[in-house]
């Protein structure tokens, strides 16, 4: 398997990996969806917890993150320790899992892991699902500090336009071509979801998410990433700040840039276009 050559291939999990530790009591499964009825109440993993992405770990009145108080009383209620090894899986190719695995990275959580594949490559390989919901029992657990090295803010990306402009800074945007170009706002799938101005930030590269996985979901090679990346100029000798429409594209993006091939210095921009785009004056980019 090629995950021997990525940088840090302990928070990876394979598909043989995790159904013989299914019942460890060691080890939570959490599915991280957008739309649970979609999924997870229709069959998930055996033992696996259901984070739904808008309602457990964004504030939908802030449009922020969880809060750290949030997020310790999410884990007390999903039955999680700070010794837990938490594997995390969802729908659209792990869209939303590597958007939770960010904000768990985001508050220091010890040991957090993707799900190589995610539902779709399990379900493909016809392993377990079930519909009974666990009741995991209450933890103490409490979250640390945020880890603001991660997360990049608009007047950060607004004001660091002129290093990216010098070669200092470089924006990779995963959306879609026709996303990137303005020619359609939002994606087929998210038709009601999108900003005032199609575009790009200035100076961005354009490399889709969906270039990283392979046809079952699962990540490409260490050497098909470094060539896919390190082809645009985006080699990791440089800060790295992705970004999407949410945010949740580019955190998967931002997963294979920071653990998959071990670059340094990366950070989400979880505003994203629906931020940038709808923001009076914001600099925009677009044939």
């Amino acid at each position: 398997m090629n995950a021997a050559r990525y940088a840090h291939p302990e928070v990876l999990v394979e598909n043989d990996w995790l159904q013989a530790h299914l019942a460890d009591p060691r080890v939570r499964v959490v599915e991280v969806d957008y739309d649970p009825a979609a999924n997870y109440h229709m069959g998930h993993l055996p033992g696996a917890v259901l984070v739904d992405w808008r309602a457990d770990i964004n504030d939908p009145v802030r449009r922020d993150l969880l809060s750290a108080e949030s997020f310790g009383a999410l884990f007390r209620r999903l039955g999680i320790e700070a010794t837990t090894t938490v594997v995390l899986y969802g729908d659209f190719n792990n869209w939303f899992a590597a958007f939770a695995f960010w904000v768990f990275q985001y508050y220091r959580f010890p040991d957090v892991r993707l799900l190589n594949g995610g539902r779709k490559k399990w379900i493909a390989e016809d392993r377990p699902l079930t519909r009974e919901v666990p009741t995991p029992a209450p933890t103490a657990f409490v979250a640390g500090a945020p880890d603001e090295r991660l997360r990049a803010y608009y007047d950060e990306v607004r004001a660091g336009l002129d290093r990216v402009r010098a070669g200092h800074l470089q924006l990779v945007d995963v959306r879609g071509p026709k996303e990137f170009t303005g020619e359609v706002t939002a994606p087929p799938e998210y038709p009601t979801e999108h900003a005032q101005r199609g575009g790009h930030i200035p100076g961005a590269v354009n490399i889709p998410w969906a270039q990283a996985v392979r046809e079952d979901g699962s990540f490409k090679s260490a050497d098909e990433l470094a060539a896919l990346y390190g082809g645009r100029g985006i080699s990791g000798a440089t800060p790295v700040i992705t970004y999407c429409r949410i945010g949740e594209r580019s955190s998967h993006t931002w997963f294979v840039l920071r653990y998959l091939l071990g670059y340094p210095d990366v950070r989400n921009y979880d505003g994203s276009w629906t931020e940038w785009g709808n923001q009076i004056r914001s600099p925009i980019e677009k044939p």
